[in-house]
């Protein structure tokens, strides 16, 4: 059985975006962004912030999960499944024209 990690990365506008509103401190702000936007590993918070892993992990899913639910449009939902190979390339493919149906006409 295949196992896909995603690293779960942000831009700067994605990051700024995800945390308006949201009521977070300093260090949950920063061991974040050093997570999802500059890509640093969660290990180096635990010994450099003297935090548990479960601090760390949820700091980073508090913005990540702020980011996934701004990030889908109205009329849209986001789904997981396992699917058989066959029928994953044609989901795989009605998101990429979804995808293509999101983005500002030229």
């Amino acid at each position: 059985m295949q196992s896909i990690i995603m690293k779960k990365r942000l831009t700067e506008a994605q990051f700024l975006e995800a945390i308006k509103g949201l009521e977070i401190g300093k260090q949950t702000r920063e061991i974040a962004w050093g997570v999802l936007v500059e890509g640093k590993k969660q290990a180096g918070y635990v010994t450099a912030l003297g935090v548990t892993k479960g601090a760390v992990w949820q700091a980073v899913e508090r913005v990540w999960g702020a980011h996934i639910t701004k990030a889908i449009p109205d009329g849209f939902e986001r789904v997981t499944a396992v699917l058989p190979e066959h029928q994953a390339f044609i989901v795989k493919k009605w998101a990429e024209d979804a995808k293509k149906k999101q983005e500002p006409k030229a």
